[in-house]
Formats: structure tokens, sequence, C-alpha cells
């Protein structure tokens, strides 16, 4: 069995403006950015904080999922662009 090239588990760091998804090794792997004052939020079209953690978290789930879920989350999720 090979091994992974981003090996679990993964951790949410808080920082500034942004929750960052790392590796066990310390790579960083995905930046979710946030802003907590409303009207640049909706300017901006950011992320609450709270939205942001969520959002954080369940990439950090990610190597904890069977192959087979994850595919059928990435399915559903690329069928619900194509309604905008």
């Amino acid at each position: 069995m090979t091994s992974r090239r981003f090996p679990p588990p993964w951790t949410v760091e808080e920082q500034d403006a942004c929750f960052v998804v790392r590796d066990h090794d310390g790579q960083q792997l995905a930046y979710v950015y946030f802003e907590e004052e409303p009207g640049r939020r909706s300017a901006a079209k950011l992320l609450t904080k709270d939205e942001a953690r969520r959002i954080a978290a369940n990439i950090a789930k990610l190597p904890r999922l069977p192959p087979c879920h994850i595919l059928g989350q990435l399915y559903d999720i690329s069928r619900s662009f194509g309604r905008f």
C-alpha cells in the first residue's frame, strides 16, 4: 500500500482572518477566509467566522471518510453548481 501524500490527522488552526487546514506534517492544505465586520463581509461576499470554521472542520474530516462517501459528496456538489 502506498503512503498518503497528505497524512492524517488534519487539523484546523485559526488565524486573524482565516482558518488553515494542515496535515500531520504541518503542510497547509486549505485556507478558508472570513470577515467579522458585516459591512465588509457583504460587500466582498465573504464567509462569517462560524461558516468558515465549519467548512474548515469539514475539510479536516476528509481523510477519515471512506472514498466512496467523498466521491458521492463531490458529485452532489458538482450537480448543485449546474443550478446557477
